[in-house]
């Protein structure tokens, strides 16, 4: 466990060239160990999804790099299964059909047909899909939809899975349950997580650790937050757990004290007047 799994090291990112060339992110190191649950959070604007895009090699970083399992990172692959905040089914696939298409194109050489159809109804009781095997995406809710989102990633075996805002979208009651899956999932599998999100709270339930990150131009990781906290973990008996409350004022104190005072300090070497605070997020 003391191995990094999952290594960014000195990732710079920029878009364009020239006078409009925009740098996004400026020297990302990050070492995640097997098993982890890492979330990074910051304002909106601040390049998390692009370190995620980054990692699932969907995009390519100007400088520096990522290892994977001891794999130089160049292009997308099964290794990294993406979860994204909007769902991503095909909708013209039934629910069954949605996972069976990533199953078949990552096991059909391991695999026999029984097996692999084992294996795609497994991942569908997992996520409490198994009565709507035959539902098109439009016959299901937001929130099954990303149960099948989820289903699908998890059906690819992937050594990393990378969750992009993955209840974003959703009701705060669907949220809350389809957070409690993920705990209970990544606590029988143990897998290697990352995850994007906005919500405090959701950070601190689901994390390891939480990294934050500065707002740009040119973020960088400010802190990173240990989560000391027991699983499997409840939110209900975590409202009034010390550690939990402090971890939570931690984050929040970053995001909206300590954040500004970089911003003053950076806009006072360059001769620059602070920029407003952005409004917190809740």
């Amino acid at each position: 466990m003391n191995k990094s799994y999952l290594t960014i090291s000195q990732v710079d990112m920029t878009f364009g060239v020239g006078p409009s060339a925009n740098q996004v992110l400026k020297g990302i190191n990050l070492n995640v160990k097997r098993g982890e649950f890492i979330s990074l959070i910051g304002h909106s604007g601040c390049g998390k999804s692009t370190v995620l895009n980054i990692v699932a090699g969907l995009l390519k970083a100007t400088s520096g790099g990522v290892i994977v399992d001891s794999r130089e990172v160049n292009s997308p692959g099964p290794d990294r299964a993406v979860v994204f905040q909007n769902h991503s089914l095909l909708p013209w696939l039934t629910v069954y059909q949605n996972v069976e298409i990533a199953v078949d194109k990552i096991f059909r050489d391991t695999k026999n047909a029984a097996e692999r159809k084992e294996w795609i109804l497994h991942n569908l009781d997992m996520v409490n899909m198994s009565h709507a095997l035959d539902r098109l995406p439009s016959q299901i809710s937001g929130g099954m939809k990303q149960r099948v989102g989820i289903a699908r990633a998890l059906a690819m075996e992937p050594k990393v899975l990378l969750l992009d805002e993955p209840f974003g979208a959703l009701d705060a009651l669907t949220r809350a349950h389809l957070q409690d899956e993920v705990i209970r999932i990544q606590s029988e599998l143990g897998n290697t997580v990352l995850m994007i999100t906005h919500d405090v709270d959701e950070a601190v339930l689901l994390s390891d650790r939480v990294v934050m990150m500065t707002n740009g131009p040119s973020a960088t990781i400010g802190q990173v937050l240990d989560v000391d906290l027991p699983r499997p973990r409840n939110r209900i008996a975590l409202a009034e757990n010390a550690v939990y409350n402090h971890c939570r004022q931690e984050i929040l104190t970053f995001l909206y004290e300590k954040q500004r005072k970089l911003e003053s300090i950076g806009a006072a070497r360059q001769g620059k007047p602070p920029a407003k605070a952005e409004r917190a997020i809740a």
